[in-house]
């Protein structure tokens, strides 16, 4: 005669599968955060044709995953070709910032060196973030940046304690070896995490004298900022997005409304401020604030300095995929 199962081993067959309570928390979370960002988007933006506004154009994210394969993935829908070389810069030639109210041969050289070969510099970075930020910044991070792996916003200096890796990505024409556009991928040392995956321009904006850099994240959607150059009587840089109305720099969310139109939202009260300069002892550095409302949220320094270049390394090897058309 078999023996009777013991209480506590029926109980255990009968329990159902252990469900992650906490996993599935942040799902709900996340889900609930990331669609109302699209449903306050999709009410309050403006419905626009892309060919409209041809300075708002620029690849959307999908839902989901960005990380480093969005290149891969603009390469490949838009037939194009990928090339990472060592000495690559933000903006290829500076003078396409030259405006009205911006002369590039103020800048110190070390600066347009910089952004002219901005690959060939290695990254270090401090990080402070305001009370008020720490809650909002781990809100985004937490529940959205890190599923994504984009806007990943290193909120403590910990994270960034063993340095930032900085690669630049062309995504060039086959025909014509134009530049379409110029990635920057950032990740953490420590951990390889994606911390921006963004996508960088110079464009003429309809409310500004001088041309702007443009800057886009695709996530579900993209994030746009818009970046107005500033001259200091130092020779020293900053790019300042804080504009006061439509049409001027500063920040625009877009998500797509159909085939031919996007959803575009201006957000006035988020801000951007950088200031590239050499200090007293001849090193170059950044100060990098981005507040909302008027009060500081995350306050970021780098320190730029030549890499070395690696035993062995050839002077200009580049690195090139074929996109191929849908």
């Amino acid at each position: 005669m078999d023996p009777a199962p013991s209480l506590s081993h029926a109980a255990n067959a009968a329990a159902p599968p252990t469900v992650d309570k906490r996993s599935a928390l942040y799902d709900l979370i996340a889900f609930f955060l990331e669609g109302g960002i699209q449903i306050w988007v999709r009410i309050t933006g403006k419905r626009m044709r892309e060919a409209d506004a041809p300075w708002l154009r620029c690849p959307l994210g999908e839902r989901g995953r960005i990380g480093t394969g969005i290149y891969e993935r603009i390469a490949r829908d838009e037939n194009l070709q990928i090339r990472v070389p060592p000495g690559a810069g933000l903006i290829p030639d500076f003078n396409a910032l030259r405006g009205p109210n911006f002369n590039p041969d103020a800048i110190h050289p070390a600066i347009r060196d910089f952004y002219e070969h901005a690959a060939a510099y290695h990254l270090e970075v401090w990080t402070e973030v305001s009370l008020l930020g720490h809650f909002f910044l781990w809100l985004l991070v937490e529940f959205i940046s890190r599923r994504m792996e984009q806007l990943n916003f290193p909120i403590s200096s910990l994270e960034v304690a063993k340095g930032m890796s900085s690669e630049v990505v062309q995504l060039l024409e086959p025909a014509s070896g134009r530049i379409v556009y110029t990635g920057w991928l950032r990740r953490l040392k420590s951990s390889g995490h994606v911390i921006y995956a963004g996508l960088y321009s110079t464009v003429q904006v309809p409310g500004e004298p001088n041309p702007c850099v443009k800057v886009t994240f695709p996530c579900n959607g993209s994030a746009n900022v818009y970046l107005c150059p500033v001259t200091h009587p130092d020779g020293s840089f900053g790019l300042d997005s804080s504009g006061s109305a439509w049409g001027r720099s500063g920040f625009y969310r877009i998500v797509r409304s159909g085939a031919e139109h996007r959803r575009v939202r201006y957000v006035k009260t988020l801000h951007e401020l950088f200031h590239v300069y050499v200090d007293d002892e001849g090193v170059l550095r950044t100060e990098h604030i981005i507040s909302f409302l008027g009060l500081t949220i995350i306050r970021l320094h780098y320190k730029m300095s030549p890499a070395p270049q690696e035993k062995g390394e050839v002077k200009n090897p580049t690195r090139e995929t074929q996109g191929k058309t849908r």
